[in-house]
């Protein structure tokens, strides 16, 4: 697959439907040096999920019994939007510990909300039993090609803007968003996978050398929390060469209190993993090392505002 032409016709394809975050460069977290960010937390529903949604919706054929996704809430929050806006029916699969916050969401885009026990993993065996059950088009949350190409296009969109680093930091749950940025940098900058230590399904993939199962918990679990690396985020990493840190709940939470305090960002914890990596030295620059750290949720927990 050329990943940089599909990223491009995506880009194209979601364009109008996609907002175009910012980006700035910010000298704070008393890092003592400076550091590029885009605010992808700004996009629809919170997250970059939107331009995942969107593009496989606007590049396939959705059949009568509508959609079907599995999410861990923001996933869901997107392909209900999505769906909305496209004028499709959706029914989405939620595990409680999502919460109230990603779950209001959903539940406000008008979809059919089915929230399961258990983790994300539990609300994926049934939706693929809806599937299976009424021919319902399915939309995997981060291992699908058309998932990780709309997710590329955030990658894209920063290089148009002007990204000037060697190294991006990025947090991974499943690797959709890690997937795209790496498929459209092509080894071109050096890409830092970023995980909790209690969900982190992609180092130890790594380490064992194929997808492996691993548990999940911990302040970012209901997104960052999935039980297994997705096949193309793997595949991407060993062929790219990305390496993954991983930072703990404490860090995490540090780092999405500095994000309010000093640049008044309301993130949720998945959002604030990448940062946590500076923040706790878990990943220290080399001198005159140009950084980047990709900024992606905004859904907290409880809802700042009910």
């Amino acid at each position: 697959m050329n990943w940089t032409d599909e990223i491009t016709a995506a880009a194209a394809r979601i364009k109008g439907h996609v907002l175009r975050t910012p980006v700035a460069t910010v000298n704070s977290f008393g890092l003592g040096y400076p550091i590029q960010i885009k605010l992808e937390h700004m996009q629809h529903t919170g997250t970059f999920k939107a331009r995942g949604a969107f593009n496989t919706l606007l590049s396939k054929s959705v059949p009568p019994a509508g959609l079907v996704a599995a999410s861990g809430g923001n996933h869901g929050a997107a392909v209900a939007f999505a769906a909305k806006k496209l004028g499709h029916n959706a029914r989405i699969y939620v595990p409680e510990m999502a919460g109230p916050s990603k779950i209001g969401l959903i539940r406000d885009a008008g979809a059919d909300l089915q929230v399961v026990p258990g983790a994300y993993a539990n609300a994926l065996e049934q939706a693929l039993a809806w599937e299976a059950e009424t021919g319902a088009m399915q939309i995997h949350a981060y291992d699908a090609p058309e998932t990780v190409i709309g997710q590329g296009t955030c990658a894209m969109e920063w290089d148009q803007q002007g990204l000037d680093a060697d190294t991006v930091l990025v947090a991974v749950g499943g690797g959709g968003l890690i997937g795209g940025t790496m498929a459209w940098l092509d080894g071109q900058r050096r890409v830092i996978a970023v995980e909790p230590e209690t969900s982190c399904a992609l180092n130890a993939a790594l380490n064992a050398g194929k997808p492996v199962d691993v548990d999940v918990s911990g302040v970012a679990a209901n997104a960052l929390g999935a039980r297994r690396i997705g096949d193309i985020c793997f595949d991407l990493a060993m062929s790219t060469g990305t390496d993954s840190l991983l930072v703990t709940d404490e860090a995490i939470l540090i780092a999405q209190r500095l994000l309010w305090k000093e640049l008044r960002q309301l993130v949720e914890p998945a959002g604030a993993t990448a940062l946590a990596a500076l923040i706790s030295g878990a990943y220290v620059p080399a001198a005159n090392e140009k950084i980047a750290v990709l900024i992606c949720g905004a859904n907290v927990s409880p809802d700042p505002f009910p």
